[in-house]
């Protein structure tokens, strides 16, 4: 069982910064993948950066690389996305999620869902 909250949303202006926190309960958080998604009104949820266990390896989806990054600190139970030059289509709820797949790209592949965070980018 792994319970997940997230944290660090707020409206920002476009081209500015943003940094989201994802605590993590339980022992066996570095056997997770961890990812990162978001849902806009009338959208489906989108991919937007995952990392594996030991944090050597990351993946993003196409609309942010370059602009965010996810990191992780087993220690601490953690997983951050920090996002850079944002822009309004950023606009979203961000959901921090954990799987035991390799299929880190894929919603259903996740195992475990925080109850998200809002993130508004203005113009």
């Amino acid at each position: 069982q792994v319970q997940l909250v997230e944290s660090g949303g707020g409206l920002v202006q476009a081209g500015g910064s943003l940094r989201l926190s994802c605590a993590a309960s339980g022992r066996t958080f570095s056997s997770y993948y961890m990812g990162w998604f978001r849902q806009a009104p009338g959208r489906e949820r989108e991919f937007v950066a995952a990392i594996n266990w030991g944090g050597g390896t990351t993946y993003y989806g196409d609309s942010v690389k370059g602009r965010f990054t996810i990191s992780r600190d087993n220690g601490k139970n953690t997983v951050t996305l920090q996002m850079n030059s944002l822009k309004p289509e950023d606009t979203a709820v961000y959901y921090c999620a954990a799987s035991r797949l390799f299929t880190v790209t894929v919603a259903t592949a996740y195992d475990y869902w925080g109850q998200g965070t809002q993130v508004t980018v203005s113009s």
